[in-house]
């Protein structure tokens, strides 16, 4: 079975913008002098405070207050506690594990990712220690996932075709339509009336053999009118659910019923239809590949972290309060 070995190259290409997004959304320094701190964990030899903890769901905390309230809100802001917690040891392990196999990342690279960001947004501060400190981590961080998962992964091509075979609709090409339109517009809020009225009279040309290219010039209020009611190319599920539904099951020639939809109310012909495309196997084997490459880089992932978990020291003395949880 030939092996394709993951490129690290693409892999951080892939992997940086990540980093940059968990970086951007790590929350701003907290006021710690609202909160009375205390040890909420223990990771080996390092201390978790509460001050911490609340850091890193504050922004959580804000968006489910804006969401939330009552019993609800209070249950969702416990689990989010404990997720945060979560987040933290989780990342505390990690960080020791970069210092045990001596991972490091350089000012250099610490300046360049934080002057990346700038030019992006970010509101981190290059001059700022704890900004640096930060990104410097988050890098660390990349770096030390980087070389526990890329040494260790190997897609075979028998995996990938299985893959594919396996999962063959979602790299087809959606069937593809060519419509034409007759559009009557209620002229006012009380228009709906007299637009159907006109819509059933230009069925009615229809079922008596009239084109649907003459009626649309004559009586759509489309754009596309002077064009016989043409909407030209659309695919599958780019329609309103109520327009699609509608011309599903039309053959080639095929004139709907009378629709109703937001735009006013329509006739729809099927010109020409295209069936779904399936693409062989050779024109999307790089998709395949990174969707396995993610499957299992997450599921390596996930297991290096239990790894972590059961070879450490982890105490957690975190108990949910309240009174503190809506501060």
């Amino acid at each position: 079975m030939r092996q394709i070995p993951v490129d690290s190259e693409w892999l951080a290409s892939r992997m940086f913008p990540l980093v940059l997004l968990m970086i951007s959304l790590w929350p701003p320094a907290f006021s710690e002098a609202r909160l009375q701190d205390r040890i909420v964990a223990i990771v080996n030899s390092e201390l978790i405070m509460l001050s911490d903890m609340k850091r890193e769901f504050e922004t959580e905390q804000e968006r489910l207050s804006r969401e939330h309230q009552g019993s609800d809100l209070a249950q969702r802001l416990k689990t989010a506690e404990y997720m945060a917690l979560t987040k933290l040891i989780e990342r505390r392990l990690q960080l020791q594990e970069a210092k045990a196999q001596k991972v490091q990342v350089s000012d250099l690279e610490v300046k360049q990712a934080l002057e990346q960001m700038k030019r992006q947004g970010s509101p981190l501060n290059i001059t700022n220690p704890s900004d640096v400190q930060t990104v410097r981590d988050q890098l660390l961080l990349m770096r030390v996932i980087d070389q526990h998962i890329r040494g260790n992964i190997t897609v075979g091509d028998s995996e990938l075709k299985r893959f594919y075979q396996e999962h063959r609709d979602r790299f087809a090409l959606p069937e593809e339509y060519q419509l034409s339109q007759i559009l009557f517009q209620p002229r006012s809020s009380d228009g709906l009336a007299e637009a159907l009225t006109k819509a059933r009279r230009a069925m009615d040309d229809l079922k008596r053999g009239e084109k649907f290219e003459d009626v649309a010039m004559r009586d759509s209020d489309g754009a596309n009118a002077l064009q016989g009611g043409r909407l030209g190319l659309v695919r599958q599920g780019e329609l309103i659910p109520t327009i699609e539904q509608a011309v599903a099951h039309l053959v080639p020639g095929g004139i709907s019923d009378i629709i109703e939809s937001p735009e006013g109310i329509q006739i729809i012909r099927m010109d020409d239809r295209k069936p779904k495309q399936f693409r062989q196997f050779e024109e999307v084997r790089r998709e395949v590949q990174e969707l396995v490459y993610q499957r299992k880089s997450e599921d390596m992932y996930q297991s290096w972290l239990v790894e972590l978990k059961n070879k450490a020291y982890i105490e957690i003395k975190f108990q949910h309060d309240t009174s503190t949880a809506h501060r």
